[in-house]
């Protein structure tokens, strides 16, 4: 009878083991496997990260940053990536948010010796959500690529978060990213941004434009939806480069649909101004959050480095000391002209497939 009792409990082992490893095999499964997408975005990975050890100098509660990736300017947001990560403690996670045919370019470019360790996950940008929002006169300007409305939909690739970062790829981070997170948003606002009149950013003189740093430079005062709106058009603008939000208010305000609504209008009455040169983005957004956003520490968002005779204005002490730099405007750090590219190269790590080369003035003598 104690044989058989032993024999039981062996094959109970056996059993119990088998079934267990069944679970843990479906589990891989389904880390592995894309989600069914809804609304704007499909996860392309379940896990945050292709390399899932712990890191243990970076505890604490998790700090979202979310970044665009199209495949001309990964190299971009690797560096912007690569700055964010090395000069902070903080467990930060990116999202990434990228087209089907960027996504594995990108994870093999992640998973490079110095950036292995990055926290992230990928979402698929859905295009379909700018049907009909996108006024035909813009439709071939480089800032109208899907890409750049990403920022308008930040609660649905984070739907349990409360606050994240939204950063432009065309940035380099030199402080603690945690700090910038830190920011205090006031009661009822949905985000903060930097106001173009700051003391720390020079005036950007944008192609075709002149000084654009007032309400004036984006929108068309003359049409009539905007004059009833009651706003002064000599009001400071912001650059929404850099966003730090709270997406409850952002979800409870209504904010996307916002966004959506100016952009239907625009493609009816023509609303932005005619000198508009650089954000067919920044207009909606001016809008919506005309002096309803908080406003952040100017050293984290120094801004115009990419814009012609803005950035020299500079010294190179001051760049130093800024915590975010942003080469906003036609010339970038990785392109034949800029302003501070030896700062931007600090960070670049090579593309493992060669597709991606900054470009230099002197690259062959």
């Amino acid at each position: 009878m104690r044989k058989v009792n032993v024999v039981i409990l062996v094959l109970l082992a056996v059993a119990f083991l088998i079934i267990i490893q069944r679970n843990l095999l479906s589990l891989s499964d389904f880390l592995h496997k894309e989600i069914t997408h809804t609304g704007a975005i499909l996860p392309f990975e379940a896990e945050l990260s292709p390399d899932l050890r712990v890191d243990l100098e970076r505890e604490g509660d998790e700090i979202p940053v979310v970044m665009t990736a199209p495949e001309e300017r990964l190299g971009a947001a690797v560096a912007a990536m690569h700055s964010i990560y090395q000069n902070t403690k903080a467990n930060v996670v990116f999202t990434i948010v990228t087209v089907n045919d960027t996504a594995d370019h990108l994870m093999t470019w992640l998973s490079a010796p110095r950036l292995k360790s990055i926290k992230y996950k990928l979402v698929l940008f859905n295009s379909e959500l700018l049907v009909g929002k996108i006024a035909k006169k813009t439709q071939t300007l480089e800032a109208t690529k899907p890409l750049t409305f990403a920022r308008y939909y930040l609660p649905l690739y984070l739907p349990e978060v409360e606050k994240a970062i939204y950063l432009d790829d065309d940035i380099i981070v030199q402080g603690d990213i945690k700090e910038l997170y830190d920011t205090s948003l006031k009661p009822g606002h949905a985000a903060a941004f930097s106001d173009d009149c700051d003391s720390a950013s020079a005036k950007g003189i944008i192609r075709g434009a002149g000084t654009q740093n007032n309400y004036m430079g984006f929108l068309d005062f003359k049409k009539e939806a905007i004059k009833q709106l009651g706003m002064r058009a000599n009001t400071c603008s912001f650059n929404p480069g850099v966003i730090v939000a709270n997406l409850t208010e952002w979800k409870n305000l209504n904010i996307t649909s916002q966004l959506e609504h100016w952009m239907q209008l625009n493609t009816q009455d023509d609303l932005y101004s005619e000198t508009l040169a650089e954000s067919v983005t920044t207009p909606p957004l001016l809008i919506v959050f005309y002096k309803r956003h908080s406003a952040l520490d100017p050293m984290w968002h120094v801004r115009h480095l990419g814009t012609t005779g803005a950035g020299n204005r500079y010294s190179p002490q001051f760049v130093k000391a800024a915590k975010l730099l942003h080469w906003n405007g036609h010339y970038k750090p990785w392109g034949r002209m800029s302003a501070f590219t030896d700062v931007w190269d600090r960070w670049f790590i090579p593309d493992p497939l060669e597709k991606f080369h900054p470009v230099r003035r002197h690259t062959a003598d």
